[in-house]
């Protein structure tokens, strides 16, 4: 598929929002995590940032953590030649990172292993919402190893962004607030991948982070083409795009999703052997879409790529019905 069309710099109003919201004091727990991370990587581990629910509940005791590692390159950051390759050819490779608290509680987190390299360019030019959908949403830099790499971690968020509503804008209506422009642009990501997310998902995600989200549309609003802020309002915009520029914007959303959701399942059938519990893993997020058990069978469990394919084609077929 084709890139998405290059993007201006950020303007300094959104890096400063972003560099304000990602700086945030995070749960004590998720230093422990942090410290495994950096054993784990050594000297080529450049960031490590937080995101996902247990960001907004502000508990990461209470479920898996997310955690993207961002490192210099996949060939010191790995001793696995096959791990390298499956990083560099469908990233991220999903780890497991363990750490026990001092009253005997177990802190698990799935991290994903991306390039710096991959994170500029998965945030500004790729076709895929499956970074710039990520890191347009809230997340926390828990790590940085210098001033210089905090810079472009920021630069890379902030053009998250940009390209989330810069491909939105094309599905908005004439006229509308931050709120809606948001939850139209979290849906229209979420639906290019497998989630077991119900439908008012998006909008519960922008009502936990409102006056984040308003922040960053007003920052980013003199950087976008055809979106103009309403002379007057504290949050209304127009849509200025031309009709064919809408039209098109909309058919690269569906061929954005059916690309998303093959790159799904093909990043799920890579977790099966890539992934330390790889199939416990895959089993448990199958679960989630599902929503009631799938049986684990030892041959399941010994040859996933071979045997995991109706479970897979189970999960496409399922998340077509919603």
């Amino acid at each position: 598929m084709p890139d998405v069309p290059p993007l201006p710099a950020p303007p300094p109003a959104l890096l400063a929002e972003i560099a304000t919201q990602s700086a945030r004091p995070v749960a004590g727990e998720l230093h422990r995590l942090c410290a495994e991370a950096r054993a784990r990587f050594g000297d080529t581990l450049v960031a490590l940032l937080f995101y996902g629910s247990c960001l907004r509940s502000g508990n990461p005791g209470e479920g898996l953590v997310d955690l993207y590692a961002i490192v210099d390159d996949y060939s010191r950051a790995s001793p696995s030649r096959l791990l390298r390759l499956a990083n560099a050819w469908l990233p991220p490779n999903i780890l497991l990172l363990r750490t026990r608290m001092a009253d005997g509680r177990l802190l698990q987190a799935k991290c994903a292993v991306l390039s710096l390299a991959d994170l500029e360019r998965g945030t500004a030019r790729w076709f895929q919402s499956y970074l710039w959908g990520r890191f347009a949403q809230p997340s926390r830099l828990v790590y940085c190893r210098n001033a210089q790499s905090e810079r472009r971690i920021q630069e890379a968020l902030a053009r998250a962004v940009l390209t989330l509503l810069g491909q939105a804008l094309p599905c908005q209506e004439p006229r509308f607030d931050s709120e809606s422009l948001w939850r139209r642009a979290l849906a229209l990501s979420y639906g290019c991948e497998l989630r077991p997310e119900s439908a008012d998902r998006p909008a519960r995600l922008v009502r936990h982070d409102r006056e984040h989200y308003r922040c960053l549309t007003r920052a980013a609003a003199s950087a976008l083409a055809g979106l103009e802020a309403i002379a007057g309002e504290a949050d209304l915009y127009r849509n200025r795009l031309p009709a064919a520029a809408c039209r098109q914007g909309r058919r690269r959303w569906r061929l954005r999703r059916l690309q998303g959701r093959l790159l799904n399942l093909a990043r799920l059938a890579k977790a099966s052997f890539t992934f330390e519990l790889g199939v416990d893993y895959v089993v448990w997020k199958l679960q989630r879409h599902l929503g009631q058990p799938v049986e684990v069978s030892p041959r399941l469990r010994r040859h996933p790529l071979i045997f995991g394919w109706p479970l897979l084609w189970r999960l496409l077929r399922e998340r077509r019905l919603h």
